[in-house]
């Protein structure tokens, strides 16, 4: 089974957004990804690095957040590292629906449209690094 790859690192910065859209429009030529699974990454690895930089850092220091793509078959893995604090969105509750969009908390409806958008999610805190892996059926999109 042949395995395509594709790794970028962005410094922990919001000015960095639109160089994340240009790596995964270059990634989505790369690995042949459908439209609509470019959309749905695109989305959802907006919203995960936003939070990371917003809500992961506790210093001024500089930090660099890896990305790792790779599709073997019809699989997109999508793995992000960064030295943030500890944080696994899997643990994020899921926001209140049945609630108006006026009265719903802030936060947490980011996390729960990435989890909406990929097939799995995997976390793990590992050398003081999170490490989160995303997989989604490309052949579904």
């Amino acid at each position: 089974m042949q395995k395509c790859h594709y790794c970028f690192e962005l410094a922990g910065d919001l000015s960095e957004l639109n160089t994340l859209c240009w790596h995964l429009d270059e990634c989505g030529n790369k690995l042949e990804l459908p439209q609509r699974c470019r959309i749905e990454l695109n989305l959802s690895l907006d919203e995960l690095f936003t939070n990371i930089i917003s809500y992961g850092f506790e210093d001024a220091s500089e930090h660099q957040i890896r990305f790792s793509l790779s599709k073997v078959g019809d699989t997109l893995v999508v793995e992000v590292e960064d030295d943030g604090m500890p944080f696994n969105p899997l643990d994020a509750a899921a926001p209140e629906a049945d609630r108006d969009l006026e009265a719903i908390n802030i936060g947490g409806l980011g996390i729960h449209l990435m989890k909406k958008m990929v097939d799995d999610i995997d976390y793990q805190r590992v050398a003081g690094k999170n490490k989160l892996t995303l997989r989604k059926c490309v052949a579904a999109a």
